[in-house]
């Protein structure tokens, strides 16, 4: 056994209260500070979350120094997870950091070649895959013999007020990474191409357009049809969304909240599931074991995560320019970004090196180090 993991907590609002109260539940897991730019938002949380003696800060490098944490727990907003996150790898700290892995594929390409160079973990907290009825949905597809079409259907009405209601592409760019991110796993396929339509119905109280449609062509051929619409009241779907995954030997449907159905001529059983803890619990706890054994975690890791963001990238792409969407194009201009913007001369020469954007992201590519660090034990 080894001493719990020692983290500090970076981001004090709304999620970043959600993380708290997760991280003091975890038995293997302890709090070392907290850190927000707003101290007294930080004192506020730490309060409400019965910790109130807790350290607080403004910096993350600068607390972890002070109290000793070995980690840093990033909830900041997307803007701030890149500066957040590289200033923490390069101090030595692994990260777990909430989705989106960046503010856009580029900065997520940096952070790919940033954690290379530092030799620390990171891994994006992608919470839905932590559902162990998706587990058993994911069994259920590989009974199914050939995949051919998988569909998700999200359909909500939130009324948030405040930035979602603001942005240009708010299904797209805030939720939709969830599913698109549920279907690699799924499938075990990545995005090949997408055709997107986004539109606004008269009703919608979003600035943005709040619906959407996308059609990708994964790997292996099987397409992923997303549709959603975040002003669509009654009938709602459960926040996963609504599930078909049809094969040449049957059907597998989930509803995103009750076990999955199957319905198959294969005569196949599905193999048993494990339960792998539930969203934002289950992704801390799978971080605190990888640093432990010094193994990489089986989901997140920012070379494995990073194609799920490029999904919404390409998604928007083709919803803007009415054209369908390659996503090696949405990596290779990523690519040219990061490498034009990158201020680490150590971090662009990894990226400098990578002839394929696709191949840096396959698994294997990272360096060994970057994969893991095992902690002493206590």
């Amino acid at each position: 056994m080894s001493a719990p993991l020692r983290v500090v907590l970076v981001g004090a609002g709304g999620m970043g209260r959600a993380w708290l109260r997760t991280v003091l539940d975890d038995p293997d897991v302890e709090l070392a500070g907290v850190v927000d730019l707003d101290l007294d938002v930080a004192a506020a949380a730490a309060a409400a979350a019965g910790v109130p003696d807790v350290p607080l800060g403004r910096d993350a490098v600068e607390l972890a120094r002070a109290t000793g944490a070995e980690a840093v727990v990033n909830v900041t907003v997307p803007r701030a997870h890149h500066p957040v996150t590289t200033a923490a790898l390069f101090a030595g700290l692994p990260v777990l950091g909430e989705k989106p892995v960046a503010e856009d594929v580029a900065q997520a390409l940096s952070l790919v070649a940033a954690a290379e160079v530092s030799g620390r973990l990171f891994v994006v907290s992608q919470s839905r895959r932590y559902n162990a009825h998706l587990h058993a949905f994911r069994e259920q597809a590989r009974v199914l013999g050939e995949l051919g079409v998988l569909t998700t259907e999200f359909f909500k009405a939130p009324r948030f007020g405040g930035f979602r209601e603001e942005m240009d592409h708010p299904l797209l760019l805030d939720m939709a990474i969830h599913p698109f991110d549920t279907a690699r796993f799924l499938l075990g396929a990545e995005p090949v191409s997408v055709y997107c339509e986004e539109f606004n119905p008269p009703w919608s109280w979003y600035g943005g357009d709040a619906a959407a449609t996308a059609v990708f062509e994964m790997t292996g051929g099987v397409r992923y049809v997303y549709t959603g619409s975040w002003c669509s009241p009654g009938q709602e779907t459960s926040w996963n969304g609504a599930w078909r995954l049809s094969g040449a030997a049957g059907t597998a449907r989930w509803d995103g909240e009750a076990p999955p159905v199957l319905e198959t001529t294969s005569g196949a059983e599905p193999a048993p599931s494990a339960d792998p803890g539930l969203e934002i619990a289950g992704s801390l706890r799978a971080f605190a074991r990888a640093l432990r054994t010094g193994t990489a975690p089986a989901s997140g890791e920012v070379h494995e995560n990073v194609l799920s963001l490029a999904m919404v990238e390409a998604a928007v792409a083709s919803a803007a320019t009415g054209a369908r969407v390659l996503v090696d194009d949405v990596l290779a201009r990523a690519h040219e970004r990061a490498l034009a913007a990158e201020r680490r001369e150590d971090v662009r020469a990894v990226l400098a090196s990578w002839t394929s954007v696709r191949a840096a992201l396959a698994p294997g590519a990272a360096a060994p180090a970057a994969q893991g660090a095992p902690r002493p034990a206590a």
